[in-house]
């Protein structure tokens, strides 16, 4: 099932206070970049963030949840209604987030 562009819309609005935030559709789902790194996506109408410490920590009781068959598991983000939680968030991971790789030259 994928996901549909109010959620999306959604999401990025929670989120507005932030700079650098972007996506990029695939396979029917969003993957959710800020400041040019991965922190997660929103799949099946689910915002699924990357289970860095730093994200456990910040939410302790969050479930791990797949984003598709095949996947890593990954963090269930269940406090979407709050901007200040969303926005903390995301402020806390980006240092543990790992750095885009490089384009490849074709």
């Amino acid at each position: 099932m994928a996901s549909n562009k109010e959620y999306l819309e959604y999401i990025l609005g929670q989120l507005s206070e932030l700079e650098e935030i972007t996506y990029r559709t695939m396979m029917g789902e969003f993957i959710l970049y800020y400041r040019g790194k991965i922190v997660g996506g929103i799949y099946d109408d689910r915002l699924l963030v990357k289970p860095v410490k730093s994200a456990i920590s910040y939410m302790p009781t969050a479930s791990y949840e797949l984003p598709y068959d095949g996947a890593k598991e990954m963090l269930l983000v269940e406090e979407v209604d709050s901007k200040e939680f969303l926005t903390g968030l995301f402020h806390v991971m980006y240092d543990e987030l790992p750095a885009p790789k490089p384009k490849k030259k074709r």
